[in-house]
């Protein structure tokens, strides 16, 4: 057993924090009206709560241990996921946010009802169901097992799927919506504070093996050494020739449809924008968003610096997904404790905003439109149920395909590639393109799995990155043409008419900032 009696008295503390913190602020969450109510009178979150909960619900297993264990593999390049995500945020909150907002919008399939009718509805919230629950959930629940194993090794990996999989989801029935709003400024900042921790001492461990001294002075002779020991891994921009250009594959990475992931992502994804859909205001949402993109350029130290440092202190660790947690086990007692409550309080919270996107989307998005009259203790029943039921099948689907995936965050970001081409063309379109209507949208909603499919089965060498930019355009071109060739709509629900899209003198001015920042840094690092 790695974990000592010291880091055991961590975890119990922390544990008790976090508790205190959801009573103090849950509101009917053992009932489960916070998960159903979204009203704007239950919009009342403060911009830091928004701010730290969007990276509270972001940064989990998947980028914890997966995104180092991609590092470890492909280096720095790997960053580009969390960089890139500070730039479309900006513009989410300046462009998408104002419209939900006006629109009073709780849910995403919500919002492609009132634009373009209940079958749009309902295809997009049952595809999202399936991506949260074989994808997301599934990869994330797979990923802090891998952690609980490696740091607690006498437990078998079942054991630990299933006892990660029953804490997560009973915290997150019990604390309800709202509550997990507020411990998640725990949890970010537990998380960041351990990242730091573990970062630490890994560039001290990189510097003594040049018999550099601790300190400052030896953080920056461990970065110096990883850069010069390890120049493969500081390629922001992969060229063809390097092993992992199917996963990042060059240019098409920065200025292709990695823009596609992105804004799927962070501009349309439920268990995401369901937490700046709880603002006061809009100009306090922006607050929040913008506090969220500064984190985000932060990140890459967090998620991919222990993966870079992991690949030099330990070689030959297979798969890549366990070079996060090997480099835990280095830890002394006590730290070892605090890094490891941090993980696993990532996972709790990503794990909670998956099950409560997905009961919520049942509900509101399934039920309700299949059901009018059912009653709200149906509704919550039902959620209860459908959340306990995702957690199931995650559980279960991870026991039987993830050990075959040596980086599971490819694996998220390939599979959940098969439904984000759409999901951006019905959306952008729905916005921006008042012509545009349900027959164009539902064939966008087929066109982007099963042209995803086709193109992995018989073009399986292409990157899927580039797979994705070219379903993109054809979904595109099948919901524009399918707009024009049938009837337009006669009214629509929502109301884009007379939206205010300016900005505050600060947003804009962070907004230019994080330009610069990113443009420098890939300046830097090409």
């Amino acid at each position: 057993m790695h974990l000592g009696f010291l880091d055991v008295v961590v975890v119990i503390i922390y544990a008790m924090v976090v508790l205190a913190v959801a009573h103090l602020f849950q509101r009917g969450g053992r009932h489960g009206e916070d998960d159903i109510d979204d009203t704007p009178s239950a919009r009342a979150l403060p911009w830091w709560a928004i701010g730290a909960s969007l990276i509270a619900a972001n940064i989990s297993a998947e980028q914890i241990i997966g995104m180092s264990g991609s590092a470890y593999a492909v280096g720095i390049a790997i960053a580009s996921y969390e960089w890139l995500a500070a730039f479309a945020m900006v513009v989410i909150g300046k462009y998408f946010l104002p419209v939900f907002l006006k629109n009073q919008i709780s849910t995403m399939p919500q919002f492609l009802r009132l634009r373009y009718g209940p079958k749009t509805q309902v295809t997009m919230a049952l595809l999202w169901i399936a991506l949260y629950t074989f994808v997301s959930l599934t990869a994330i629940i797979w990923l802090g097992a891998t952690a609980v194993h490696v740091v607690m090794p006498r437990l078998d990996m079942w054991i630990c799927v299933i006892l990660l999989g029953l804490v997560a989801g009973n915290y997150a029935l019990y604390v309800g919506l709202r509550a997990t709003h507020f411990t998640d400024v725990v949890q970010v900042a537990m998380l960041v504070l351990g990242g730091i921790v573990i970062v630490v001492f890994a560039l001290e461990k990189v510097a003594a093996t040049v018999g550099a001294p601790g300190g400052f002075h030896g953080l920056v002779i461990g970065l110096n050494t990883l850069m010069t020991e390890m120049p493969e891994h500081f390629e922001m921009v992969l060229k063809p020739t390097n092993p992992y250009y199917k996963y990042l594959p060059g240019v098409a990475t920065v200025a292709g449809a990695m823009w596609v992931i992105q804004f799927s992502y962070w501009g349309f994804n439920q268990f995401i924008v369901q937490r700046a859909l709880t603002a006061r205001s809009i100009r306090e949402v922006q607050k929040g968003v913008v506090f969220a993109a500064y984190l985000k350029l932060l990140m890459p130290v967090v998620v991919v610096l222990p993966g870079i440092a992991a690949a030099f202190l330990i070689k030959g660790v297979t798969p890549s997904d366990f070079a996060y947690p090997k480099l835990m086990t280095m830890l002394p007692p006590g730290l070892l404790g605090f890094v490891f409550v941090a993980l696993v309080a990532a996972i709790i919270a990503s794990t909670g905003s998956s099950l409560s996107s997905i009961a919520k989307i049942f509900t509101q998005d399934v039920v309700q439109v299949v059901h009018p009259k059912a009653t709200q203790r149906l509704l919550v029943i039902v959620g209860k149920f459908t959340a306990i039921g995702a957690l199931i099948v995650a559980m279960a689907s991870a026991l039987l395909y993830m050990k075959n995936f040596d980086q599971a965050f490819q694996y998220i970001q390939e599979f959940t590639g098969f439904l984000t081409p759409g999901v951006v063309v019905v959306f952008v379109l729905g916005m921006f393109w008042g012509r545009a209507n349900e027959t164009g949208a539902l064939l966008a909603a087929g066109a982007t799995v099963l042209v995803s499919a086709a193109c992995a089965i018989f073009l399986p060498d292409m990157p899927f990155i580039i797979r994705m930019g070219y379903v993109f355009l054809i979904c595109l071109g099948l919901a524009i043409g399918g707009s024009l060739c049938t009837k337009p709509m006669t009214e629509t629900a929502i109301d884009t008419s007379g939206i205010d899209y300016s900005t505050s003198a600060g947003y804009n001015i962070s907004a230019v900032a994080i330009t610069m920042i990113l443009a420098g840094l890939y300046w830097y690092w090409w």
